[in-house]
């Protein structure tokens, strides 16, 4: 199978060190490590937010460390999407105008979808993701559960080939988050390619496989393959184990 995300001798500085990874279309993979690992900024220079000093990353058949800073970002917002622990939300808009603001955005002077079509596909998402009804709330009217479900809607209104979230449940608390990572399971099971940062064993479970990161450099990686709802209590107990082996 082609690689959807490839990652070679990724360098920034002292931060990382010769990453080199990549992902199958429809992987979850978890980056893992202690604070200070680089795992945010491994994130950020694979989604071509900031330049790395050496290496490259392709998306596809795209090699996005040569693009421009505005090839770069129409990139961002057509192919990609995120999902932040900060959840970056407009407070002068309600919820259902926040989720439509990059589907918006990407069709500015294109006529290949309209207005009737992006809203019915907001309302699609966000009944989807339990949030049907909320539409003319503020973001201040709703919980962080739901307000990050929001977040998920927003970042997947473009049919992205690739979700990043950094830390996505790491402001929620334990209901929330695994409410929002059952969401997140939910889409990668329909074919939503994921890369996610987290500190979080139960939430790394859920993913496909784990690399861990120390002082910028790959230490380690495990493999689990697809979960299981029957199995999570092990997948979990594995993750933990492989985490001590590694003195988390």
């Amino acid at each position: 199978m082609e690689k959807l995300l490839r990652v070679k001798n990724l360098t920034k500085g002292q931060i990382l060190h010769q990453i080199t990874f990549d992902m199958e279309p429809g992987e979850m993979l978890a980056v893992m490590g202690p604070s200070g690992s680089g795992k945010s900024t491994l994130l950020y220079h694979v989604a071509g937010m900031d330049q790395p000093t050496s290496g490259q990353v392709w998306l596809g058949d795209v090699e996005v460390t040569r693009l421009s800073e505005n090839e770069k970002a129409r990139l961002r917002l057509h192919r990609m999407g995120f999902v932040f622990q900060q959840m970056n939300m407009m407070g002068n808009l309600n919820l259902i105008d926040n989720i439509l603001l990059p589907a918006t955005q990407a069709n500015k002077g294109k006529k290949h979808k309209s207005k009737e079509e992006l809203s019915l596909r907001t309302h699609r998402l966000m009944e989807k993701l339990g949030i049907a009804g909320l539409e003319k709330r503020a973001i201040t009217q709703v919980s962080g559960g739901q307000l990050q479900r929001a977040c998920i809607c927003r970042s997947m209104m473009n049919e992205p080939e690739i979700l990043f979230a950094d830390e996505p449940t790491g402001a929620l608390n334990k209901s929330a988050a695994a409410e929002v990572m059952g969401e997140l399971v939910k889409l990668n099971r329909e074919g939503t390619t994921i890369l996610m940062v987290t500190h979080d064993s139960r939430i790394a479970s859920s993913c496909d496989r784990m690399i861990y990161l120390l002082d910028g450099q790959i230490s380690a990686e495990l493999t689990l393959g697809k979960a299981a709802a029957s199995k999570e209590k092990r997948r979990e107990e594995t993750v933990v184990r492989w985490l001590m082996e590694m003195g988390w």
